[in-house]
């Protein structure tokens, strides 16, 4: 089967790296971002362009949720299958006469970061019974963790990954702005970090919430917001609070 990835930001490079390390061949990878293009080429030895499209029997689209309609457009090839990577979009978002389907990685993407690849789901999604099978084989090439899932599931999936991470990840950021403020290492909350994420493999989430809002701890609460200088982040943590007590019913 000849694939063609089309991408050059995160998720084109880690699909390709993990399509590499586990023996799928790649025809080619194909995007706009000449330079990035020559770094994937040249570390995992996939031929590259920003200019000629190989013909393949499956292209998968790698690019933002605002460029895959118009991205889709360039495939003119009717009989092959075509798959984008979102979590968000209906298949029907791909454009043209081709049989369309979705490969969506679930996972946070960043070309810096070492991934174990054989642990991201894959949800698969297909006009065709022969299409879910050739993606399913496909992803579980790669990982032990794939399933179908239709368009309205993913969007429920996608929403939990912008609670589960995104947010988490932007709460982090807040956080070492608080830290550096104070000229503290970061790093020292790391231990912190990692046990509350090893304390969910073991215990739901809800059963693991601490601090004081949990406590209904109001004096700490206040000295919080005392200490806040940034209105963002007081508001911020507000709407935290709140959500922590309404949950538990303080």
């Amino acid at each position: 089967m000849q694939i063609v990835i089309i991408g050059s930001g995160n998720v084109a490079y880690h699909m390709a790296k993990a399509f590499s390390l586990n023996g799928i061949s790649l025809a080619q990878i194909f995007g706009r971002n000449e330079k990035e293009l020559s770094k994937i080429s040249e570390e995992l030895s996939i031929p590259c362009s920003t200019e000629h499209l190989e013909d393949a029997d499956l292209y998968i689209i790698c690019v933002s949720d605002n460029s895959v309609g118009e991205v889709s457009k360039m495939i003119t090839k009717k009989d092959c299958l075509v798959a984008h990577t979102s979590g968000s979009l209906p298949k029907e978002t791909l454009s043209g006469a081709y049989r369309k389907a979705s490969f969506y990685p679930l996972q946070t993407f960043s070309k810096s970061k070492e991934l174990e690849y054989d642990k991201i789901p894959f949800f698969i999604e297909a006009e065709h019974e022969e299409d879910t099978r050739i993606l399913f084989e496909l992803a579980t090439r790669i990982s032990k963790n794939v399933m179908e899932s239709n368009h309205e599931k993913r969007k429920y999936i996608h929403l939990t990954a912008v609670f589960a991470c995104n947010f988490v990840n932007h709460l982090f950021s807040r956080a070492k702005e608080i830290s550096d403020s104070q000229e503290i290492p970061f790093d020292y909350f790391l231990p912190l970090i990692e046990e509350t994420v090893q304390k969910i493999h073991e215990i739901e989430p809800k059963q693991a919430q601490t601090g004081p809002a949990v406590r209904n701890d109001l004096r700490v609460l206040e000295l919080h917001e005392q200490l806040l200088q940034n209105e963002e982040s007081i508001s911020i943590y507000k709407t935290m609070n709140h959500s922590i007590q309404k949950m538990y019913e303080l």
